[in-house]
């Protein structure tokens, strides 16, 4: 009988055992889940961040329009579209402020410079990280521009490529980017704020 009864408590104790060893094997698989699924959504909102920027007139101009920073594995790619413009080039590049708020634009300071470089066309030479370049105008007065660069980021610890904080400012007249600070085009007609606000 004795026998009978400790072969009935050695069974119970290994099947408590193994059940218990099976809800640490299930919970161990779920919290390795849990673990890659944080990492993952971490690296896709790392990889993928976008702000839209609105462009308010200025220097009494008719400008309006949108510009869309989006940063994808390490590139950010901006997509302006504007309205409201004469006809013909204008320069557009990224200022140092993000402060619109002067009549004429000059609240948003020079052009965007953290390597102290002289003002030139973009991956020519010197240029300032602002120094975008110029687009054209139709005769309807709308214009676009697609421009995309590793050496920018949104919002990210590296001062020299770091946009937020800055202002997107399109000009009246196109840059020659010769000259010196700002490739003399003209005034400033068309400004946005890219903020994460």
């Amino acid at each position: 009988m004795k026998k009978v009864s400790f072969a009935i408590l050695c069974s119970a104790v290994l099947a408590f055992t193994s059940c218990r060893d099976e809800n640490k094997t299930t919970d161990q698989v779920d919290e390795n889940a849990l673990e890659t699924q944080d990492t993952t959504a971490t690296m896709e909102a790392e990889e993928s961040k976008e702000i839209t920027v609105n462009i308010e007139p200025r220097s009494n101009s008719n400008i309006s329009g949108e510009a869309v920073f989006t940063e994808e594995n390490g590139e950010v790619t901006m997509t302006v579209e504007v309205s409201g413009l004469t006809e013909g080039q204008h320069a557009i590049h990224l200022h140092e402020k993000a402060d619109c708020s002067a009549e004429d634009g000059t609240s948003a300071g020079g052009h965007w410079n953290p390597t102290m470089q002289d003002h030139g066309k973009w991956g020519e030479g010197e240029y300032h990280r602002g120094d975008i370049g110029n687009f054209d105008v139709d005769a309807d007065g709308n214009g676009s521009i697609t421009f995309s660069t590793d050496q920018w980021c949104i919002d990210c610890e590296d001062e020299q490529k770091n946009i937020v904080g800055k202002s997107v400012m399109i000009h009246q007249g196109a840059d020659d980017f010769t000259s010196q600070p700002a490739g003399d085009a003209g005034a400033r007609v068309g400004c946005g704020e890219i903020t994460t606000m």
